[in-house]
C-alpha cells in the first residue's frame, strides 16, 4: 500500500472512529436521560434485581477496565507495536465507544423509584443535567478537542505532518478546577428529577471510577509536565472551585477522560 493510500485510510478510521463516539455521546444523553431513544437507562421490562445487578456491575466494570487500561502510558507504549501511532488516539476512541454502546444494549432496569422531583426542583434538575452536557463539551474544546478524539493525529499523518504535543495551557474552566471535564460528567450523572436504583447504581460507580481515575491521570500528568503541573495542582483546586483566592497563570492542560 503506497504511503498516500495509507495516511488516506487512517484518515477515515479516524473519521469513522469518532462519527462512532459522537453517537455514542448523543446516546448517552438520551440514554441517561430518559428520552429520546430506544433503551433508556430505566425503561425496559425489570426482571431479577440480583441478575440485573450483577449484569450492570460487569458492564460498568468493562467500561472502566477498558477506559483505564488503554489509557495509561505503559499501555500505549506496548500498544502502539501493533497499532501504527497515528489511529492509536482513535482505537483508544473506537474501543470506548464500542464498550458503552455494549452497556446501553445490555443494561438492565432497576426502576425502583428512590425519589421524584415535580415542578420547579425537577426543572432545576433538568437544567443541571443539560448544564453538565454543555460542561463536558465545552471542555473538551478547551483542551483542543479534535486531539482528544483522534482526528488531529490523523489529519497531521494526512498531511504529512509531525505529530507534536500540545502546548501546557489552563484556558477559562481550567483556570477554576483542574478537571470541568470531571464535574461536567458528575452534573451528567446525577442531575435527574426522577432518581431510580439503576441510575442511582450507575452514578455511584461513574463517580467512585472517576475519583479513581483522576489519581492515576495526575501522576501521569506529573510525569509529562513535571513542575508545571505540580505548581498548578498547588494553586488550583481539583474539581470543587474556592470561594476565595487567586487563580493560577495560564499554566496547564486538563483532562484526558
Amino acid at each position: 500500500m503506497g504511503q498516500g493510500i495509507k495516511r488516506a485510510a487512517f484518515f477515515a478510521y479516524g473519521v469513522i472512529s469518532y462519527a462512532i463516539f459522537f453517537g455514542s455521546f448523543l446516546y448517552a444523553i438520551g440514554f441517561l436521560g430518559n428520552v429520546a431513544v430506544p433503551k433508556s437507562i430505566d425503561s425496559g421490562e425489570p426482571g431479577s434485581a440480583g441478575a440485573a445487578l450483577l449484569v450492570n456491575l460487569a458492564l460498568l466494570g468493562l467500561f472502566g477496565v477498558q477506559h483505564s487500561v488503554m489509557a495509561r502510558p505503559g499501555f500505549k507504549a506496548w500498544w502502539t507495536r501493533f497499532v501504527p501511532a497515528p489511529i492509536e488516539r482513535s482505537t483508544y476512541v473506537l474501543a470506548s465507544s464500542l464498550v458503552l454502546l455494549l452497556l446501553f444494549w445490555q443494561w438492565r432496569p432497576l426502576p425502583q423509584v428512590i425519589f421524584s422531583l415535580t415542578g420547579v426542583p425537577a426543572a432545576i434538575a433538568v437544567g443541571f443535567f443539560a448544564l453538565g452536557w454543555l460542561v463536558v463539551l465545552y471542555s473538551t474544546f478547551l483542551i483542543n478537542h479534535f486531539d482528544l478524539f483522534g482526528l488531529r493525529q490523523v489529519f497531521l499523518h494526512l498531511r504529512a505532518r509531525p505529530i507534536t504535543p500540545l502546548p501546557f495551557k489552563t484556558p477559562s474552566l481550567y483556570r477554576i478546577v483542574r478537571h470541568p471535564l470531571y464535574v461536567g460528567w458528575l452534573l451528567c450523572f446525577w442531575a435527574t428529577p426522577e432518581m431510580t436504583v439503576g441510575h442511582l447504581l450507575f452514578a455511584a460507580v461513574t463517580t467512585a471510577y472517576i475519583f479513581v481515575a483522576v489519581r492515576f491521570e495526575e501522576r501521569d500528568l506529573v510525569a509529562v509536565h513535571g513542575q508545571d503541573y505540580e505548581r498548578y495542582r498547588e494553586t488550583t483546586p481539583m474539581m470543587c472551585p474556592r470561594l476565595r483566592g487567586s487563580r493560577p497563570a495560564e499554566t496547564a492542560v486538563g483532562s484526558r477522560i
